[in-house]
């Protein structure tokens, strides 16, 4: 069974700051090691249940957060970032059984998360896929089922959670944290990978064909930004309608048109 995770930070238990986000930054150390903790007991759970190839991606920022010495020596690691539209899930094919999603969060406006955006943190103030407000997650478990893998486990904050029941209610979720304002509520790091990982070995156990999620038949994208000049810049771009000083609309019936659009519009 061959596994791919893509972990972020901003959903890692215990990360209520972007300071404690970014390479560099003096409480950056306590969650990088915790993202790590929580990978693994993905990995665990992946491998209690019989995977033989676990690919994971580093997700976040600069794409080098996770220590290659932290993963097991038969875990491949995806570091940096090469440009490719799928970004979070990058190299994802249909060899892949199932993926799964750990350290995500909140939409951009959205108050589940102190740390709420969608892929871009001061240039997006909120983003729509067929009037679905549009999380991390949802970009890249489409561009997982555009390819034909199922998500079979997500971690992060709530009110993501409840977003990912609300796509697929087979999908398993370990809310490890709760936002409120600009404060967390935080789950015990520890209780976090044991919950990770007995959520992957529930979630391979069971019949993982459930979790696909459908994508839709066309796209309608809704983009807001925060500035106007954005809007404008990203006007030009290849059947993007503008609809307003910061919105603009674009449609397509193919989802990689859509991941070719966030990569030279919204990143």
């Amino acid at each position: 069974m061959k596994i791919y995770i893509s972990a972020d930070i901003e959903g890692i238990t215990g990360v209520t700051s972007w300071s404690e986000t970014s390479k560099g930054d003096s409480d950056y150390e306590n969650g990088r090691i915790q993202m790590e903790r929580e990978v693994n007991g993905a990995i665990t759970g992946a491998k209690n249940k019989g995977a033989k190839d676990i690919w994971v991606k580093d997700a976040h920022e600069t794409g080098r957060n996770i220590d290659p010495d932290s993963l097991p020596k038969d875990a491949k690691l995806l570091r940096g970032w090469s440009g490719h539209p799928f970004a979070m899930v990058e190299g994802i094919d249909d060899t892949f059984h199932a993926c799964a999603f750990i350290g995500y969060h909140a939409a951009s406006g959205n108050d589940g998360s102190p740390l709420s955006h969608t892929m871009n943190t001061t240039k997006i103030a909120s983003m729509k896929i067929n009037g679905i407000e549009t999380s991390e997650f949802l970009i890249h478990a489409y561009a997982a089922a555009s390819v034909g893998v199922p998500t079979v486990l997500v971690s992060g904050d709530e009110r993501l959670c409840a977003h990912v029941k609300d796509i697929n209610k087979n999908i398993e979720v370990v809310p490890v944290k709760k936002g409120i304002g600009e404060a967390t509520i935080n789950m015990h790091p520890e209780l976090a990978v044991e919950l990770i990982e007995e959520k992957m070995e529930k979630a391979l156990d069971g019949d993982i064909s459930k979790c696909m999620i459908e994508l839709p038949k066309s796209f309608e994208v809704e983009l807001e930004f925060t500035k106007h000049k954005d809007a404008y810049t990203g006007s030009f771009y290849p059947g993007m309608e503008q609809t307003g000083p910061t919105k603009l609309l674009y449609k397509t019936d193919k989802y990689f048109d859509v991941l070719r659009m966030i990569s030279f519009v919204v990143l």
